[in-house]
């Protein structure tokens, strides 16, 4: 039941696909308050003893929970933990802890808290977003060492609550959220984190929905609370009233009708009423997802991401690795088209072994296919995988944040360089593959009729776009309410982008959070968009959305919204010319 204050309503960013009801758990976890603690001079050595042997079971924890990881989940989420166990042996956290205890006498736990701030405090001067995943690590091990070396209980647990809960938190942080049953944990909400988070990375693969970046949920949400969680949107309710969770069951019980409608259904890309197809494809994060987007109906992938390759790790993934993990996907949709972004590197994603300087703007630096002349060691052993999996299916190559002509150029030269490599080595590979461009920024839409000259497609990232467009940081809590991707000035240049690939005859696609959205997705098929590529678990209800649709009025509605001045009144005018479909189709919203 509702407070008197009504439904509390928080917005912050999708980590996880999906929509839960449940219960609030609050985890109220916490690095343990350490005494400021001095020992005999004698006692130097027995504290550092102590810190090894803390060390020691904190490194079987971890392995052990990496252990269970990889059978539950596979290789590639396992090894989200290695940084963890890498730092166990960090000179930089061992010696420096032990210089305290025996220059200071500091207790073993007094001695590792100060040099754990130490580093939070110097990873903290750099500008990359990225690094708050290292800092999540490290604020994990420091919490199980320190709970080591003070006699306490492991504070991680999930002890009371009932069943279905939804587990609120300032933070997550991997080793919790590896550890959880979907069947009782439906759900995840967090005042910070993003979506390439470690511990969102693990709720995708345990599917449960999320959302990140919420700024205060943990103090607006008390336990037993009613709670609902949209993992598609980034939104949160608490306390709903009688309509929104009316909305919600309504929606949750057409997704479970959809879903097995759609496994019963015919392949086959949705046609709308008036008789008009649309390419229908999937975004996966993981090459596992492939085998569920192709059970859900997917016309191949139109955005692989590549980063959970580099991120998090030490050291630059080897090309059979690689390999493997394409030729997984390539082999999930061997007659369909697989699109793979190269590493989109930079901003929010900055893997630890490239050691890259400090920026103050990460997000206008060395991001995408700027990197990829930076560091061609890199790049070449990502095209040689590329290029052998390309064998196993239709495999193209999707290059991010292209501005200019001449980046398309620099790839196409690294890719005969990577072939000429393979040829070398008698590998077999397949050439050509079709190479094309993301347009994410507002320079790369102005001149998409170029741009289409040289690519053989043209994908828009529309979280990007929008970013770029209205320069508001995407993974900024206090800015959220200004990230508007129905901006007028945002339509405008997906229009102009679906144009230029229409007069150069190339396909224009859209693969960013605005595709999932059911209001967005009828947006971007209205203003010419060709293929929608959106997150696997939300295939079924785009799918739904299109069959239930007449394209002719998506694009007149779409038509009239260009000419609205904010993107309240596009939605407007968009509901209003469809005649409230998309509302009846999907009851939670847009």
């Amino acid at each position: 039941m509702s407070d008197a204050a009504g439904p509390v309503v928080l917005d912050g960013f999708p980590a996880s696909e999906g929509i839960a009801r449940g219960r609030v758990l609050c985890v109220k976890w916490r690095v343990p308050e350490v005494p400021h603690l001095t020992v005999p001079e004698g006692e130097r050595k027995r504290e550092i003893e102590r810190f090894r042997r803390a060390r020691r079971r904190a490194r079987r924890e971890l392995e052990g929970i990496k252990r269970d990881t990889e059978d539950r989940l596979g290789p590639i989420e396992a090894r989200i933990f290695d940084p963890q166990i890498l730092m166990l042996d960090d000179p930089e956290v061992v010696e420096g802890t032990r210089r305290y205890i025996s220059r200071s006498r500091l207790t073993a736990a007094r001695a590792f808290e100060w040099r754990m701030l130490e580093l939070k405090e110097r990873w903290s001067r750099t500008s990359h977003p990225m690094v708050l995943d290292r800092l999540n690590d490290l604020e994990d091990l420091k919490v199980r060492i320190l709970s080591r070396l003070l006699g306490l209980a492991a504070p991680w647990s999930l002890e009371g609550g009932a069943e279905e809960v939804v587990a609120v938190a300032r933070n997550l942080t991997p080793s919790f959220v590896a550890r959880l049953e979907p069947s009782r944990v439906v759900g995840l909400a967090a005042d910070g984190g993003t979506r390439a988070s470690h511990w969102a990375i693990l709720a995708r693969s345990l599917e449960i929905p999320a959302a990140a970046g919420l700024g205060n949920v943990s103090t607006r949400a008390r336990d037993g609370q009613e709670i609902i969680v949209d993992g598609v949107s980034g939104r949160v309710v608490i306390d709903p009233d009688a309509k929104e969770a009316d909305r919600f069951e309504r929606r949750r019980a057409a997704i479970r009708e959809w879903r097995h409608e759609e496994a019963a259904s015919p392949r086959g890309g949705p046609v709308a009423l008036d008789r008009q197809g649309v390419t229908l494809r999937a975004n996966l994060d993981l090459p596992g997802e492939a085998a569920r987007a192709y059970r859900l109906g997917a016309e191949g992938v139109g955005l692989f991401r590549t980063e959970f390759l580099v991120v998090g790790r030490g050291t630059m993934p080897g090309e059979e690795e690689q390999y493997r993990a394409y030729r997984t996907v390539a082999e999930a949709f061997p007659s369909q088209p697989v699109l793979i972004r190269t590493f989109d590197l930079g901003g929010d994603k900055f893997p630890v072994f490239l050691r890259t300087p400090a920026e103050n703007n990460p997000f206008l630096g060395r991001r995408g296919v700027r990197v990829c002349t930076d560091e061609p060691e890199l790049f070449l052993t990502q095209l040689r995988a590329i290029l052998r999996a390309a064998a196993h299916g239709d495999v193209r190559i999707m290059v991010p944040l292209v501005n200019t002509a001449s980046e398309i150029g620099v790839v196409r030269k690294l890719l005969d360089g990577a072939a000429e490599q393979l040829r070398g080595r008698g590998v077999e590979f397949k050439l050509p593959v079709r190479v094309g461009a993301m347009i994410e920024t507002p320079a790369a839409a102005l001149a998409a009729a170029h741009l289409a000259t040289r690519a053989e497609f043209l994908s828009i990232g529309t979280n990007d776009l929008v970013q770029y467009t209205l320069a508001v940081d995407r993974t900024s809590t206090g800015l959220a309410h200004l990230f508007d991707p129905f901006h007028p000035a945002v339509l405008r240049q997906v229009s102009m982008v679906a144009q230029a690939g229409r007069a150069a005859g190339v396909e224009v696609s859209a693969c960013g959070e605005m595709a999932t959205r059911p209001l967005g997705a009828l947006l971007l098929l209205g203003l010419g968009v060709q293929a929608l590529s959106v997150g696997w678990r939300s295939l079924p209800e785009i799918r739904r959305l299109v069959r239930n649709c007449r394209l002719d009025r998506v694009r007149a509605a779409a038509a009239a919204a260009l000419e609205e001045s904010t993107g309240a009144q596009v939605k407007r005018t968009l509901a209003a010319s469809l005649g409230g479909a998309e509302e009846r189709l999907f009851p939670a919203g847009t």
